[in-house]
């Protein structure tokens, strides 16, 4: 059996004048990340690989990952590689996981990710939404020739801040 986590980077920030690979995270990008990260521990298998773009916004979303979850940041392994959002490119970066791992967590793009889960998974989702969590198997002991496989868990931002609403600032409600 083979385990696989996607976690598309959270919302990143349009404000300064930097190439597409270097814009850091937004506040709300940020905010999150945290809460994705803290409702997902119980969904992470015992051990696993970790796989970052290089891209800033995707290393900031797996440091926030990592440091909710207790990851060693020297355990996250960057590939320029997954700086990419074409859904053939990213197939091809984790059916060549190396086979002694059960389990690997990427930290991606759209439209690669939510193309993966379409194409890969056993439900269609519209869009995996920035900071967006989805944790995938696959009946297989071989990364290189996963097929179709069960989408086992999503965790989105959204559908946790509808139990989780912002505390009330005092300001009025109209």
């Amino acid at each position: 059996m083979k385990n696989l986590i996607l976690i598309r980077h959270a919302k990143s920030s349009w404000d300064a004048p930097l190439i597409d690979k270097d814009r850091p995270l937004s506040k709300r990008g940020i905010n999150d990340a945290h809460l994705v990260a803290n409702k997902v521990s119980g969904y992470l298998p015992k051990t696993f690989l970790v796989w970052s773009s290089s891209a800033q916004r995707a290393k900031n979303t797996a440091y926030i990952f990592a440091e909710s979850l207790s990851i060693p940041i020297d355990n996250i392994i960057f590939n320029d590689d997954l700086y990419t959002f074409e859904v053939r490119k990213l197939e091809k970066i984790i059916k060549s996981c190396d086979n002694k791992y059960d389990n690997l967590i990427l930290f991606g793009h759209n439209e690669a990710i939510t193309n993966f889960v379409n194409i890969f998974g056993n439900i269609t989702i519209d869009n995996v939404p920035t900071s967006g969590f989805v944790s995938m198997s696959f009946n297989t002991d071989d990364w290189n020739v996963i097929e179709k496989g069960t989408i086992e868990q999503t965790v989105f931002p959204s559908e946790l801040k509808k139990y989780d609403p912002p505390p009330h600032t005092g300001e009025p409600v109209y």
